[in-house]
């Protein structure tokens, strides 16, 4: 996560969350692009809600007795990356719930945190959601996998409703659509938008990238891209400029190599 995530100032170049879902979402940590190791163990019940009262917790080190080092997770950081979104969102409250199982009956976890924020008269909204294979070695968790992560940063006095229609998997090299459209027509609104594909250095460096706004003849931004020709991912942040308010998004992408992994 970035050390602060910036939010944007209207018709201009700005930098926007490098990466919200992990920015903002705080759970993941630079996770693999495979599922986690079928010898591992699901995390128990009780696990997963002492996993969620930690991460609500107003403790600095709250995650301490839960967590190791594993594939995907490195609890440092991640404990880390949630104390900065608290101080950016400090009513920033996180759900876990049952996710569907995977093909092989691995079951998931879905991760939600929502908050709010207030910065110069103006009140931002954050919605994000991932959703994570987790292992345990009965005691702690020590691994995760993200299959889905998306995340929402919206302000105006109505949160401006958009649909993001992204895949959640490409196949290595397809050609796909990144479009986020607005849901209500824009009556002759004007509005802006970019869009930029966030750099594994980028990621590493937990750094925002620089988005270019123009303005968009349609109802959203679309945009045909290309996956690379190697398995892993792609992270997409997006912004939107509207009279009504800012939307700002992100979204990952799985590559892989065959049409079976596209449902994992």
């Amino acid at each position: 996560m970035a050390p602060s995530c910036p939010l944007p100032a209207p018709l201009s170049p700005v930098r926007t969350p490098q990466r919200l879902g992990s920015c903002l979402a705080a759970l993941a940590v630079a996770a693999g692009a495979g599922l986690a190791p079928a010898l591992a163990a699901p995390p128990s019940a009780a696990q997963l809600q002492a996993l969620e009262s930690a991460l609500n917790s107003s403790s600095d080190t709250a995650l301490a007795g839960l967590l190791q080092a594993g594939p995907g997770l490195d609890p440092a950081q991640l404990e880390n990356r949630r104390r900065l979104l608290r101080q950016q969102f400090p009513d920033a409250r996180w759900q876990l719930s049952s996710g569907t199982q995977l093909r092989d009956g691995q079951p998931t976890v879905t991760l939600r945190v929502e908050g709010t924020r207030r910065q110069g008269g103006t009140t931002y909204r954050l919605e994000a959601e991932q959703l994570l294979a987790l292992q345990s070695d009965g005691t702690r968790i020590n691994g995760q996998t993200v299959l889905r992560e998306k995340s929402l940063l919206r302000s105006g006095e109505k949160p401006l409703p958009v649909s993001l229609l992204i895949p959640d998997a490409v196949l290595t090299g397809q050609r796909y659509d990144v479009d986020v459209i607005f849901d209500e027509p824009l009556d002759g609104a004007l509005a802006a938008g970019g869009i930029a594909a966030i750099t594994p250095q980028q990621q590493a460096a937990m750094a925002s990238p620089s988005l270019e706004l123009g303005a968009l003849g349609g109802g959203g931004l679309f945009k045909i891209v290309q996956a690379p020709l190697s398995p892993g991912s792609q992270t997409w942040a997006v912004l939107l400029v509207h009279p009504d308010g800012i939307v700002s998004a992100t979204k990952r992408v799985r590559v892989v190599a065959d049409r079976k992994s596209l449902e994992p």
